[in-house]
């Protein structure tokens, strides 16, 4: 793993799951880590609920826009975590995978996308704490 490795987070819309925890991660990551998301089907708003959940944790993802998933951009990451985007996502050689099964928040008001939320906080520490171990403070 590189010095400053670069995670790629993808789901369908990139309007909320992968939104969310792109924003974990730059918050918890700071600049020791690379953070991009993007849909296979990209939303043109991130999902208003995913905004509220996060501001709950004073983190603001309210100017994040989703974008589509380039073949460039799993190429230039080195560790891929996909939200049911299913076969949508190029594999490349050497690359680091992660499926992360969660629920989507889409539709959901505030009471279900909160363990959503929680859920990503708790995988995108364990993440951290895997790519910079020495540095993590986990």
């Amino acid at each position: 793993m590189p010095e400053k490795p670069t995670v790629l987070f993808v789901c369908v819309h990139n309007a909320g799951r992968s939104q969310m925890a792109a924003g974990f991660l730059r918050e918890l990551g700071g600049d020791r880590v690379e953070v991009r998301s993007a849909g296979s089907e990209p939303k043109e708003l991130i999902n208003p609920v995913a905004v509220e959940a996060m501001a709950e944790q004073g983190i603001d993802i309210t100017h994040n826009v989703p974008k589509v998933l380039t073949t460039d951009a799993v190429r230039d990451s080195d560790v891929v975590i996909t939200m049911g985007c299913g076969d949508a996502c190029p594999i490349f050689p050497g690359k680091r995978y992660e499926d992360w099964q969660l629920d989507d928040p889409a539709g959901q008001g505030i009471e279900a996308v909160r363990p959503i939320r929680d859920e990503i906080r708790g995988r995108v520490e364990a993440l951290l704490a895997e790519l910079l171990p020495e540095r993590s403070g986990a």
